[in-house]
């Protein structure tokens, strides 16, 4: 059976707010919609599911997330993450630049948890808190040149 990945989705706080950060680091919004009704409480397995949905994808046209805002049930706020919990992890981006790619996080906001790591010769790479508090790593191959 082949399998491909769709996108990873993303619940956020403030829709608006993570698709300016998503989108500033280069993604594009390929499409956004409201969306409710049984269909969409048989598919994620919550009554009255009701939400703003955003899918926007990367530059090289491969991967896409799917941010979304809970309008019904109220979103429940959690502590983020941390990089040594189980469950769903981090979203990665290669970048070609991590100078410009931490400019661009810090026009929201956004700063490494510690600093920017070498590992080896091959990356630079650093995490931080996107919006909603979204672990996202940004790793630059250096092997590139």
């Amino acid at each position: 059976m082949p399998i491909t990945l769709e996108n990873v989705g993303i619940a956020v706080r403030d829709l608006e707010a993570a698709i300016a950060f998503f989108a500033d680091l280069g993604l594009t919004v390929l499409g956004r919609d409201v969306v409710s009704g049984e269909w969409a409480d048989t598919a994620v397995g919550l009554d009255g599911n009701h939400a703003k949905i955003a899918v926007l994808q990367t530059p090289d046209g491969h991967g896409q997330i799917e941010l979304f805002e809970y309008i019904h049930p109220d979103a429940i706020e959690t502590d983020p993450t941390l990089p040594n919990e189980i469950g769903m992890h981090r979203v990665a981006f290669s970048v070609d630049d991590i100078d410009e790619a931490l400019e661009t996080a810090a026009k929201h906001g956004c700063h490494p948890l510690r600093g920017v790591a070498t590992y080896g010769d091959l990356y630079k790479l650093t995490y931080l808190r996107g919006p909603s508090g979204i672990l996202v790593m940004f790793a630059q191959d250096l092997t590139k040149k």
